[in-house]
């Protein structure tokens, strides 16, 4: 079988069909199999109503009374009905769903499958999924629920799968350190299960095939990066001393042992490829500077690469004084940038020490006489080949010193498994002066009476506040709101406040402009996107606003906290949540901690690695089934792994494995 043969081969895949899968990632026959079930239906014993109790249920039923309205606090169509079995009637609820309204038959009967709940102070049964008793065969046990992709439902790919059903025979074995057949039995058992132990068994086997996928391809970086030659910057403790008596502020102990680790790799002629990683405010910019300041002084050139303008500007704002003090000559290369000819030809002359730039930096006239140390600041916004742009720009025959650096937490298990062999400095104190965030869950309800007072009381003592919107635009189906109507609705609220939104959307000049206006204070309350997640620090700004907070990924929300408390005054963070239900653990968490390591291991816990690894780097880790928890599933992939490499022929043997694992050497690569 040609596992990487367009998704049309398959039995059934018509062209329009063909061109929604791939809307949605599914190009390949291979991304088809790998399309795996996100749950399983039993029809075979439904409950009766007389008997339900609160949880997922199955229930064979008749449904009418169906009615649609919509809801008076927020932009949200509910329809609702009701559901008879014989023995008994319920509720059922749907949001944003008015499809529903015409999809049944009352004469006809359905299975319901969903979370029957307490909500407003009664039971109903919540968003269920619906099937005809016809179609449905119960005797077949376990039938699969896929995750819905446009018009393409979880029944169209059950249908579809059912039609390939006997291609799965020829699907090839993977991998050598497991026995023939295995994987197109767990692949065949996962879409077609007569029992859970065949699940279990089927996604065990997947998520140690996904595990030695990842581990292989940080390997293989970790082996590509030891080929190359670096130059060699020895470590000068006297000049060190001068730089750090001319701080204004005492270094952390973490800061000390960063610095160190970082001088010791710029000494070997093997690039340095480390990444910085510390929680929001831990001083990343100073160990930065050390690093630059150490390398500049044994000669070489130092470029600092940052996501956008007015980030660039306040790092270079930030490092200029300091660094011209020691006859190091400071740039800033941006899109704005005036008179670029000119500042190009000194960096070609190197008659520019530093010079700390946005894209700018990677334009094919900008070159270097002798760049030795790259420095990328929030390295997942930048793509792996801009990156790699960059680092070509380095003398021939020898690649720069890399540092990267983060404010997202990774959890130990992500950097082991992911990065493999990758070198990672971590900044886990604060320094002295910084005052934690008070952090607080607030419902949709509580909304006008405690929280308003709070930003008006804000405002007037002279600071500004940050409101956080999921949306750019406002969706019928969605029940958030968007950064525009927010901004309107606060306007009318507090006709005297200046008010500004801002989204990812905007040209990057309106963008730039509304966070200069904000930084200056000219700007009393900024309604975002979280394209405020990682950007110019605004010491004024002491609230953050989070609404819809349940949407957002821990390690996420903990990142938007962090753009306040960065001046002297007190801070305050709200979750806002849009539901009456009791707050998410993760909510409960991040209201409790503010130790970013901490809320990263309990957010990798929680929903695995996606959500964070996708913050980390471009691209996302898109692992489906295997999690880095497993640390028994770990060990093996590595060892296994290791006797892998130990025959270089397998490199070339198995192609499709080396083939698949090209993805995620672009995500575990720093260069």
């Amino acid at each position: 079988m040609q596992l990487f043969a367009p998704v049309d081969d398959l039995r059934g895949v018509g062209s329009k069909t063909a061109e929604i899968l791939k809307k949605y990632g599914i190009r390949t026959v291979r991304d088809f199999f790998y399309n795996l079930p996100k749950d399983y239906d039993n029809y075979e014993k439904p409950v009766s109503i007389s008997k339900i109790r609160p949880g997922k249920v199955v229930i064979r039923g008749k449904i009418d009374q169906l009615s649609a309205r919509r809801a008076k606090r927020r932009n949200l169509s509910i329809v609702e009905g009701i559901i008879s079995d014989g023995t008994g009637s319920i509720k059922v609820v749907w949001f944003n769903q008015n499809y529903r309204i015409k999809q049944f038959d009352p004469d006809k009967e359905y299975y319901f499958t969903g979370s029957y709940e307490l909500k407003n102070g009664r039971y109903s049964l919540m968003s269920p999924s619906a099937a005809l008793v016809s179609d449905i065969d119960p005797s077949a046990g376990l039938n699969p629920v896929y995750v819905a992709h446009g018009s393409l439902k979880s029944t169209d790919f059950r249908r579809l799968v059912t039609k390939s059903r006997d291609r799965f025979n020829e699907i090839p074995d993977f991998l050598p350190t497991v026995p023939k057949g295995v994987r197109k039995s767990a692949l065949f058992n996962v879409h077609f299960p007569k029992s859970l132990e065949d699940i279990q068994k089927s996604r065990d086997y997947l998520a140690y095939e996904e595990l030695f996928e990842l581990i292989l391809a940080a390997k293989l970086n970790r082996r590509e990066n030891e080929k190359l030659k670096a130059m060699e910057i020895p470590f000068d403790l006297a000049k060190i001393q001068e730089f750090i008596k001319k701080l204004p502020f005492k270094l952390t102990d973490a800061q000390k042992k960063a610095s160190w680790e970082i001088f010791q790799d710029m000494e070997r002629a093997t690039p340095m490829n480390r990444l910085l990683q510390g929680d929001v405010g831990s001083g990343k910019t100073m160990v930065a500077a050390m690093s630059a300041y150490e390398a500049i002084m044994s000669g070489a050139q130092v470029a600092l690469l940052a996501p956008t303008a007015i980030l660039a500007t306040q790092h270079y704002e930030n490092l200029k004084d300091l660094l011209e003090q020691f006859k190091i000559t400071v740039a800033l290369l941006t899109g704005a940038t005036k008179d670029k000819r000119n500042l190009k030809d000194n960096i070609h002359d190197g008659k520019i020490n530093f010079v700390i730039g946005t894209h700018a930096l990677l334009t094919d006239d900008t070159e270097f006489k002798n760049l030795g140390l790259v420095i990328i600041d929030e390295q997942h916004r930048f793509g792996v080949e801009q990156r790699q742009r960059l680092a070509l720009k380095s003398p021939a025959g020898l690649a720069p010193h890399l540092l990267a650096m983060t404010a997202t937490p990774i959890p130990r298990s992500l950097q082991l498994t992911v990065f493999g062999d990758l070198s990672v400095s971590v900044l886990n104190q604060l320094p002295k002066g910084r005052r934690p965030i008070t952090t607080r869950i607030l419902s949709e309800l509580e909304m006008r009476e405690k929280l308003y007072p709070m930003l008006l009381d804000t405002v007037r003592a002279g600071q500004q506040a940050y409101w956080i919107c999921k949306a750019i635009d406002d969706d019928s189906r969605s029940e958030t709101i968007s950064v525009k109507s927010r901004r309107d609705k606060l306007k009318r609220e507090f006709p005297k406040l200046k008010i500004e939104f801002l989204h990812g959307r905007m040209k990057p000049a309106e963008k730039d402009e509304i966070m200069e206006q904000f930084s200056q204070g000219k700007i009393d309350i900024l309604v975002s996107t979280t394209v405020v997640e990682v950007g110019v620090d605004v010491p004024n700004a002491s609230l953050m606003v989070i609404e819809n907070a349940e949407l957002y990924g821990l390690a996420q929300l903990h990142q938007l906290r962090g753009r306040v408390g960065r001046g002297d005054k007190a801070s305050f963070c709200y979750l806002l949540t849009s539901n009456d239900s009791r707050p998410s653990r993760r909510l409960l968490e991040l209201e409790k901690s503010s130790d970013g390591f901490y809320l990263a291991e309990v957010d990798l816990k929680m929903r695995g690695p996606g959500e964070i690894y996708g913050s980390l780097q471009h691209g996302a880790l898109d692992l489906r089934i295997a999690t880095l928890t497993d640390t028994k599933l770990i060990y093996r992939a590595q060892n296994d792994v290791a006797k892998f490499l130990e025959n270089p022929e397998n490199l070339v043997k198995w192609k499709e494995l080396m083939q698949g694992i090209t993805k995620y050497q672009q995500i575990t690569t720093l260069n």
